[in-house]
């Protein structure tokens, strides 16, 4: 595959880091009351009603800073909205005004959800990550800050396009935040301060785990005969490649970005494992999805440092969900248990020993949810003029995770700019998709989906 120089350096993304975390510094401090007036209030439309999308609208409600309201709602499926809406309006009826002329269905429905707001307003980005670029675009038209969540590509051409994209937002002075809580958990900031200080010395080994049964929509029966193609596998995504990543890019990324925010750097390469096992419902009828049970990869940073993920969604099986980092002086975990749970904790050995414990993390209680911590750090980069822009770093995390799963998929050893310059667009023209549009994706004669064949399928993952 083809070695070029990527237009991002694996490494720059450390150079945000000090934005951040003076936003996130200046979380606790109380603002004067100068935002009470109703021309200061932030509108704020949510677009992809699911429920990561209502927790995002939850959380932006429940911000520390000035008033904010939600004031658009738009999605393809009608019932999901007015889930969300109901959900959203019982706990936070004051600052919930959507009226059913600002509730929108259908494919353009966030274009017309964003024409409901001003420049320097907040739009809420969450439906499955193949429409992100889409729906960035059209917002860096309109002069909208943004809140997308991850992933935020799929594949290399829609990654190229999101870094040009994320740039376009920055000259135009626009505050973007991307659903990578991790980042925003007081306890992991502290931690990486530590690391990258010298505390456990070199880092010399990373693991990282999330190992369960299935969830979401990992596995999926065969399509309905009244259920047009198209709906299915948006409303299944973690289902399909094209609009999700998979399992392996929606519920892994979180875990794959903190250990490469605590190396400070991210893997140049990996190579993979990757099983399809015994796919078939408890009635005997055969999954239809592109989803792999289990992964193992190998990532490897530049200095020869491995950094090994393990993922598997099977039931009956043991369940890791966990991530731990080992240096020359000692060992650190980084997320006890979940995506970033804490504490964390630094080991002056290899083992988690108690008597070893150096250090453990304490977080102030108005401080201890991420999700709501991002949100408090965006929203006080948007009233205090702040640089914030996190696309540059969120597109690297997700390129490393399709990394991964490219390899696992493929057999191949898959580097950094391999998965950047991959041709394969999974789902191209997603700006000119309409309800009667043909599915990215074709089922054949017996309504299966293609699924990655390692050794076989090379160059691309189907």
């Amino acid at each position: 595959m083809k070695q070029n120089t990527p237009p991002t350096s694996r490494r720059e993304f450390i150079k945000q880091t000090s934005t951040f975390a003076a936003a996130s510094a200046l979380a606790g401090v109380a603002l004067p009351h100068v935002h009470a007036a109703e021309n200061n209030t932030i509108q704020v439309a949510l677009v992809g009603c699911g429920g990561r999308g209502s927790g995002a609208a939850a959380n932006a409600l429940a911000i520390k800073y000035g008033p904010i309201k939600l004031v658009a709602m738009a999605d393809v499926f009608e019932n999901r909205l007015q889930k969300s809406f109901g959900e959203l309006k019982g706990k936070f009826a004051s600052q919930v005004e959507v009226p059913q002329d600002r509730q929108f269905v259908g494919f353009d429905g966030y274009k017309k959800a964003m024409d409901c707001l001003k420049p320097g307003d907040v739009v809420i980005m969450a439906t499955p990550p193949a429409f992100r670029w889409v729906h960035f675009t059209y917002a860096i038209a309109k002069g909208l800050n943004v809140f997308m969540e991850k992933p935020v590509t799929v594949d290399g051409p829609t990654s190229k396009r999101m870094f040009k994209l994320g740039e376009a937002a920055t000259a135009k002075n626009l505050k973007v935040g991307v659903g990578l809580m991790s980042r925003h958990s007081r306890a992991l900031q502290e931690l990486a301060k530590r690391v990258h200080d010298g505390e456990i010395g070199d880092i010399i080994l990373e693991r990282g785990y999330r190992m369960h049964g299935p969830v979401g929509f990992f596995s999926s029966l065969p399509k309905p005969a009244d259920v047009k193609e198209l709906f299915y596998q948006i409303q299944r995504f973690h289902s399909f490649i094209w609009a999700s990543g998979g399992n392996y890019s929606d519920f892994y990324i979180h875990i794959i970005d903190q250990l490469g925010w605590m190396k400070n750097e991210w893997p140049v390469k990996a190579q993979a494992l990757g099983g399809r096992h015994y796919r078939q419902s408890p009635e005997g009828i055969t999954y239809v999805d592109q989803n792999l049970d289990t992964y193992a990869v190998e990532y490897t940073y530049a200095d020869g440092t491995k950094f090994f993920f393990d993922g598997r969604c099977m039931t009956g099986c043991k369940d890791i969900y966990s991530s731990t980092i080992h240096g020359s002086k000692g060992m650190a975990i980084v997320s006890k248990s979940g995506d970033c749970g804490g504490p964390s904790s630094i080991y002056k050995g290899q083992s988690p020993k108690s008597a070893d414990r150096i250090w453990e993390s304490k977080v102030a209680p108005d401080e201890l949810d991420p999700y709501q911590n991002e949100w408090n750090d965006l929203v006080y980069a948007i009233r205090n003029d702040k640089p914030y822009n996190e696309v540059k770093r969120g597109v690297e995390a997700s390129l490393v995770t399709s990394m991964g799963r490219m390899a696992a998929h493929t057999g191949q050893e898959i580097t950094f700019e391999d998965m950047l310059d991959c041709e394969h667009e999974m789902a191209p023209d997603l700006d000119k998709l309409t309800a009667d549009s043909p599915a990215p994706l074709q089922a054949d004669a017996k309504g299966k989906y293609p699924v990655p064949q390692p050794g076989i399928t090379t160059k691309r993952e189907y």
